[in-house]
């Protein structure tokens, strides 16, 4: 079906989503979409990928069905578009009877615009009468990359979808925010037939997202320590085990945090209320596996941590990326050790995977520990591996603090001697006694004692060589093998180090204590507007509550730090800040504008809806001058006046002569012979 061009995506950007202005690179997928071409977006994690189809399913006639992989994902977006006006539906197995049959009853009735299922309902064959049926005009695939095997999130049901996109002969969009070469092209495979589609790959930065990393170091407390510098904020901290989950939430809850923990090992029903809680509460940490995640569509999150090390580069930036999606300020923490490398490579020579699928899984990790163990600004380390080039950010840990480095080469030489003169069979601990001249029973045991490498590393202490081993493992030079109970094996890569042929610089682990200061959080907005971001945050809390809705449905955070730095004083003023559509100006406008000014702002309902845009002051205008007109130009004649209705329509539709504005619903000759002059004039000097 064609598009409907009555409307311009600039007007339904402002009036129904509240932006002044698309995000870069979001205008032109929005009119590729609305065109009907396939289409495939790469776009960072808080991009505005939704928006990119949300808005051409408006411009489009028909309805654009979503494809999206959590029930809790679908269950946000619709809360959120209905709130600003748009008829969404979702069908899920999560649905009661009253809102299965109310979406169905605005299928029925043309009225829904855009409607999300889940990929599993897809093997219903009732699904695809259903959708012929329906006058489908658009299939939108959100996290696309779960068609792709070589993918970190892989969904069967995805599989469906380029046969439902060749039942329905209707156009395709597809939106990732992680896809390398492979998994592109796997998406062009599954979901277009191997036809190239209209491709856009937006940048992968996220500039607000400040990045950390840190050798581990009593990690509870040092996860502890940065929650406790962000309390009230709300955050994720990812954990490798289900057990470490509720053990950290628990030690959380005992320095008076809001928290709850989330595994696949609890009960759905128990899974489902940890979801609830952190989409409507303020200030919430969920600690969790990476079982929670895919499909977290809050804006706010202020902060994520790991305090284990995620299982590759991708899944890190997928999963920082769920911090500050509102654009405003977010912060990221990543714990790391030589545990954490045994177990990331071990799962991988453990699993089923073919060969040429764990090499490309060594690949990543290895591009991970490249980002943990960088010696200069992440961000160009994390945007390198995407493919981009940057200037150093200003906004990550290595920034904030350049490391200090040195000439590794000898110590990684007598490292990697160490290993190869015990066969290659023992693991860091064991290598390190070695090279201390530690007289441990394992040592004397085996004649180790006796080795030439035995105590020539007396230079270093323990804590330097197991930083220097760690970061062995973060460059790949030595890798744990599985067959050998985790010991030590040199890689391909060490070999022109040991010959001198190379050499490699390492560095000087700054490793934090936990029992330091507490670092310095960031702050959202100035001391002088944190009361006023305050109580704008505990309206948006009452009024959530009152919906039972999440309280970024209300409004985002960057909208009320918005309102909390420019201070409005009229709805006009309101309109202006970004996340302000008509439809939550309506709902919402005067609520929050009485917490900014203390005082009620009345307007008529018919001016409160031309609020923000041009035809509001022209309106203003019109009601002056029939005022003074009210009884002729002489204050003598007959009362007469114009309803609201017509000034408003004369506003917007600007009319520009007396016969027009006689034609105008409400006027007619007496009126128009009163009050046409006046009004001309007004239209004629409004901007």
């Amino acid at each position: 079906m064609p598009r409907d061009d009555t409307v311009p995506s600039e007007a339904l950007l402002k009036d129904v989503f509240g932006f002044d202005a698309f995000r870069p690179g979001q205008g032109e997928i929005v009119e590729a979409v609305a065109r009907g071409e396939n289409v495939l977006a790469i776009m960072p994690t808080g991009g505005g990928k939704s928006l990119c189809f949300q808005l051409p399913a408006l411009m489009r006639h028909g309805v654009t069905v979503v494809i999206s992989p959590l029930i809790a994902l679908m269950r946000d977006q619709v809360r959120g578009l209905r709130e600003a006006g748009v008829a969404a539906g979702a069908l899920t197995s999560g649905n009661t009877q009253e809102e299965t049959d109310a979406v169905w009853d605005m299928l029925h009735s043309g009225e829904l615009k855009l409607l999300y299922l889940a990929p599993e309902r897809l093997a219903n064959s009732g699904t695809q009468r259903m959708l012929a049926q329906a006058g489908i005009s658009l299939i939108a695939v959100d996290e696309a990359h779960c068609v792709s095997q070589w993918g970190h999130d892989f969904r069967p049901d995805y599989l469906r979808i380029g046969e439902l996109r060749r039942a329905l002969d209707v156009p395709l969009a597809a939106f990732t925010a992680t896809a390398d070469s492979e998994t592109q092209q796997e998406i062009v495979t599954r979901l277009f037939d191997g036809n190239a589609p209209q491709s856009f790959l937006r940048g992968f930065d996220r500039p607000n997202i400040h990045l950390a990393f840190q050798p581990k170091d009593s990690p509870r407390k040092q996860i502890l320590n940065f929650a406790a510098a962000r309390k009230g904020q709300s955050g994720i901290v990812y954990c490798g085990t289900r057990a470490r989950t509720e053990t950290l939430s628990r030690a959380l809850a005992e320095q008076g945090h809001s928290t709850c923990f989330y595994h696949g090992g609890m009960e759905a029903e128990d899974r489902r209320t940890v979801e609830t809680r952190f989409a409507r509460e303020d200030g919430l940490i969920v600690v969790a596996t990476v079982a929670f995640g895919m499909g977290v569509d809050k804006p706010d999150i202020r902060w994520v941590a790991h305090s284990d090390l995620p299982k590759s580069i991708e899944a890190y930036y997928q999963e920082i990326g769920r911090a500050g999606r509102d654009g405003a300020p977010a912060e990221t923490l990543t714990l790391f050790g030589p545990d954490d490398i045994r177990l990331r490579r071990s799962q991988i020579d453990e699993g089923l995977a073919p060969p040429e699928r764990r090499d490309a899984d060594h690949g990543r990790l290895n591009a991970l520990l490249g980002l943990a163990e960088a010696q200069g600004c992440r961000r160009r380390v994390l945007l390198g591996y995407f493919g981009e080039e940057a200037d150093p950010c200003g906004n990550c840990d290595l920034c904030d603090t350049p490391p200090e480095v040195f000439d590794g080469t000898e110590a990684v030489r007598k490292a990697l001697s160490a290993a190869l003169r015990t066969g290659e069979s023992f693991g860091a601990g064991h290598l390190i006694d070695i090279l201390l001249g530690n007289l441990t029973d394992k040592v004397l045991s085996r004649g180790h004692e006796t080795l030439p490498t035995f105590g020539v590393g007396k230079d270093l202490t323990k804590g330097q060589w197991q930083a220097v081993f760690r970061q062995m493992m973060g460059h790949d030079l030595m890798r744990p093998d599985a067959e050998r109970h985790g010991a030590l094996v040199m890689t391909e890569a060490a070999r022109p180090i040991l010959r001198g042929e190379e050499n490699i610089q390492l560095r000087k682990d700054m490793i934090r204590k936990a029992s330091e200061r507490r670092p310095a959080v960031k702050t959202l907005v100035s001391d002088e507007d944190a009361p006023l971001l305050s109580a704008l945050k505990a309206k948006r809390r009452a009024l959530a509550e009152a919906a039972r809705a999440p309280a970024y449905v209300i409004f985002p955070d960057r909208t009320l730090i918005e309102i909390a730095e420019n201070r409005p004083s009229t709805l006009d003023q309101m309109a202006r800040i970004s996340g302000v559509g008509a439809k939550k100006l309506e709902r919402y406008g005067a609520a929050f504008l009485e917490v900014v000014t203390g005082a009620v702002e009345t307007l008529h309902p018919t001016r409160r809806k031309l609020a923000g845009s041009n035809a509001g002051s022209v309106y203003d205008a019109l009601m002056e001058a029939q005022v003074q007109l009210a009884r002729g130009e002489d204050g003598t004649g007959k009362y007469l006046s114009c309803t609201n209705a017509t000034l408003a329509k004369i506003a917007k539709m600007r009319p520009n002569s007396l016969s027009a504005i006689e034609a105008m619903p409400g006027m007619g000759e007496q009126k128009a012979e009163r009050f046409g002059p006046a009004f001309l004039d007004v239209l004629n000097t409004a901007d």
